[in-house]
């Protein structure tokens, strides 16, 4: 099945919060080693094979993904010392040699030597939190992690740690500060600067024990992965490696799916507790888990028991989760001490977060319907749940029913998802043709379309983007600008990811022998580009809205041509078809009266100055750490950040309405009324939106049919 999966970090690893941080290290078992060979083996030959450029194993190669796995293990050099990285340099022209023969001597060697390091800082950062900190001293930390060297001794490592512990108290101490100085009505504990570090102090400790604590549960697969994405970054930034645990939570991300119980979990001290009941869910229908809950022990349908006290909730979500129509028990301690036994049939939970869903803006004939599409979900179960073209059908008929003069489409923030759902998406836009081609390696494109026929919507159409918008977004924003469908307005570009990836299930790759080896993880790989039907591709360059908006980033390095080993841009031919005639003649002048009214717009010029801002304060890493001189520096900064306060929001409250249709659900619950409301609220004084509505609107005057 082929997706598209956007806005992946820079650096491509198992665990964001993981980077960095370490786990007890135990050599691999026989049994484990081989599991490792197989995976590496699996990975190097599809990739061989199937990736859209291969690479050429060869010292360079090799050299590469020595430095990226040293830094997915220790990117903020806290850990290694410059012993360390000397002693491992042998292998740096090695690790070639080494994939073709699934040999993983370098990644033991690393990771045993960085265990030692991570067993080390174990020892003495209690320590570091326990004594008082000198905030007087002058000294300065470096934020920026680039700019940082390995040390050359132990000394100095534990140096580094005790300047990073007191960075973190001193923000805290300044905050409390803060609250304290403001604190007119008295309603602040007052506490003297003493009082405060130890606070600080003992805030610090508690969040780096939890914090190790969860790093000591981290398996030696989830190191196997961090190595084997320093292996798959090489090709491409979208090529990954998910162990068998990222695998789901990549199926749950693109469905908006999982199939368990649907509860949220939350970590406190050495229990699982219920943060959350998602409604709708099989817990939430059987009534009896509520927040707050302890979970002691969960039993499966076979008997099988499993305690989960001092378990994190990662290992946790294992025993809860499971097929739809399966039986697991609950054993918890409710608030109240008691225990009780909650058995719950797992079912399809959906988390409406991933979903479509519509509002009208403005009243009478300046009515204009609103859809948030958050990415381009699929159905992986196979069952008739949600699938994003459908859904945004289902909103486009309810917003008709409302007598909407003209539809914004908001895909800000929309990292991407299913290539077929955003073909169909297009399709309710346009009678039939062509969306998007793509093109495998040394193969002629192909033009992928819209063949249903028929328009779900024919009239005034703006689509809002911004720089978080990526993938399958791209494809879209590209296809209704190519085909002058409707008016773009957003960042200055969109992400710039142009590739398309294929997953494979690594389980279906191995024979019956190595079957006892399973699960194996799945390998996400680039197979494709993707370009517009005008022959452009969004890779690299993104896409240029009509109506380009101020934004934070405009003045700051981001997207896909800031990702190291980024596909290049190239152009192919055209694809046939035919420019879309209605309402395109007040396009021109539609445009140039949104460029007026946010060039003497104060809000607008406001976000530029902003940026500009952002981009001088990033240039600024290095921070004094005394108290005196840090919080000289920290008021600089809210001085400064203060003029641009409230700049995102207009002047003017858009007035917003639900759908009729969708009514009688919003007022079945008192939670439903919540989340309308909220999101009501945000859409309010979104300045984007204002704009984007007076598009709509200008837009919808000047339509002919």
């Amino acid at each position: 099945m082929s997706v598209l999966k956007g806005l992946n970090r820079f650096r491509i690893v198992i665990l964001l919060f993981a980077i960095g941080l370490g786990l007890a290290f135990y050599p691999p078992s026989p049994k484990s080693d081989e599991k490792d060979k197989v995976i590496m083996n699996i990975i190097y030959q599809v990739l061989k094979a199937n990736h859209f450029s291969p690479q050429t194993l060869d010292d360079d190669f090799s050299e590469k993904v020595y430095e990226g796995f040293l830094e997915n293990l220790d990117y903020n050099k806290r850990f290694f010392i410059k012993e360390d990285i000397e002693a491992l340099s042998a292998f740096e022209k090695e690790v070639d040699d080494q994939i073709r023969r699934s040999d993983l001597s370098f990644f033991n060697q690393a990771l045993e030597r960085y265990q030692e390091r991570y067993s080390y800082v174990k020892t003495f950062y209690q320590e570091l939190l326990a004594e008082p900190m000198d905030l007087e001293k002058v000294e300065s930390y470096q934020t920026n992690d680039d700019k940082v060297e390995y040390v050359e001794s132990l000394e100095e490592l534990q140096n580094r740690w005790r300047q990073y512990f007191k960075y973190r108290i001193l923000l805290r101490i300044d905050d409390m500060l803060l609250d304290q100085e403001n604190d007119s009505a008295g309603t602040e504990e007052v506490l003297s600067l003493a009082e405060m570090e130890v606070k600080a102090r003992e805030k610090e400790l508690e969040v780096h024990e939890d914090w190790f604590k969860t790093l000591d549960d981290l398996e030696r697969l989830d190191w196997v992965a961090a190595y084997m994405n320093a292996i798959t970054a090489l090709y491409d930034p979208h090529t990954q490696y998910f162990p068998p645990e990222k695998k789901e939570d990549f199926e749950i991300n693109m469905t908006g799916q999982l199939q368990g119980i649907g509860a949220q979990l939350q970590q406190k001290g050495d229990y699982i507790t219920i943060s959350k009941v998602i409604v709708g869910s099989p817990c939430w229908k059987q009534g009896d888990l509520e927040v707050g809950d302890k979970i002691l022990k969960v039993t499966q349908e076979d008997g099988e028991v499993t305690d989960l006290v001092g378990m994190s909730v990662r290992k946790a979500v294992n025993f809860i989760r499971g097929p739809k129509g399966t039986k697991v028990t609950l054993s918890v301690r409710k608030i109240d001490g008691t225990k009780q036994e909650i058995p719950i049939i797992r079912d399809i939970v959906e988390l409406e977060s991933t979903f479509a869903k519509s509002t009208v803006l403005g009243e009478g004939s300046e009515k204009v319907g609103y859809i948030r599409l958050p990415k381009f979900y699929v159905n992986f179960y196979g069952e008739s749940n949600h699938d994003c073209a459908e859904d945004v059908a289902k909103e486009l008929e309810k917003l008709k029913a409302e007598g909407v003069t003209s539809v914004i489409l908001d895909l800000r923030n929309n990292g991407g998802g299913s290539l077929q759902g955003v073909i169909d998406i297009v399709g309710l836009f346009i009678d039939k043709g062509p969306v998007v081609q793509v093109k495998a390696s040394g193969r002629k494109p192909k033009v992928l379309s819209d063949t249903k026929g028929g328009v779900v919507y024919d009239g005034p159409l703006v689509v809002m983007t911004n720089k978080f918008s990526a993938s399958a977004s791209e494809i879209f924003a590209a296809a209704i600008q190519d085909y002058k469908r409707g008016i773009i307005i957003g960042s200055n570009s969109t992400f710039g990811k142009g590739t398309v990836q294929n997953v494979v299930d690594m389980d279906r790759a191995v024979t019956l022998a190595y079957s006892d080896l399973k699960p194996l993880g799945a390998l996400k790989l680039t197979i494709q580009k993707y370009y517009r039907i005008n022959g452009g591709t969004p890779q690299l360059k993104g896409v240029q809205p009509d109506i380009i908006t101020p934004d934070n980033y405009m003045y700051i390095p981001y997207g896909e041509k800031e990702q190291d080993y980024a596909l290049p841009y190239d152009e192919i031919d055209a694809a046939d078809y035919s420019v879309w005639k209605s309402g395109v003649a007040a396009y021109p002048e539609v445009i140039k009266r949104s460029k007026e009214r946010m060039d003497t717009n104060a809000k607008f010029s406001l976000i530029e100055q902003y940026a500009r801002w952002i981009k001088e304060e990033q240039e600024q890493t290095l921070v004094p750490l005394s108290l005196t001189e840090f919080r000289a520096y920290q008021e600089q900064y809210r001085q400064e950040a203060k003029q641009y306060k409230g700049m995102r929001q207009s002047q003017a409250e858009l007035e917003i309405n639900s759908n009729t249709a969708d009514l009688e659900t919003i007022n079945a619950s008192e939670e439903n009324l919540e989340k309308r409301d909220s999101w009501h609220k945000s859409l309010r004084k979104d300045l984007y939106l204002s704009e984007a509505y007076l598009v709509a609107l200008d837009l919808s005057a000047n339509y002919e049919l």
